[in-house]
């Protein structure tokens, strides 16, 4: 048996964000695994809409982590970055009219947006 040590991680949420999960996915993947000063660097200009979502979650979450005296903020990096699918808003579809009197749905879509950082280990 191996002995491992866990590292604390720290993590913020955004719930129920007005962007879908499937363009959220596009920033997530661009971020995910890379260290902290970097990622906030791609965000900052990245001309992606769920850039600013991600930014500042991602402040927030070294926030969380610099109140612990322990954490060396410069050695952070972003260990997980998930998108998930939320209700759709006001949790019922709207329609709009289509071809040959047909009606055809709108899907107001909201995501669950997750950033988790943790401190590189040496």
């Amino acid at each position: 048996m191996s002995a491992t040590t866990e590292t604390n991680e720290f993590r913020a949420v955004h719930r129920y964000a007005r962007l879908t999960a499937r363009k959220a996915r596009l920033i997530a993947n661009v971020v995910r695994g890379q260290p902290v000063n970097w990622a906030l660097d791609q965000l900052q200009f990245s001309p992606k809409r769920a850039a600013t979502f991600y930014l500042k979650l991602l402040r927030s979450a070294v926030a969380n982590a610099s109140q612990d005296e322990n954490v060396n903020v410069n050695k952070l990096y972003v260990s997980d970055c998930r998108a998930d699918d939320g209700p759709l808003v006001q949790n019922r579809l709207r329609f709009r009219p289509g071809p040959q009197g047909r009606a055809m749905p709108i899907r107001k879509r909201t995501c669950h947006i997750t950033v988790i950082v943790r401190e590189r280990a040496e």
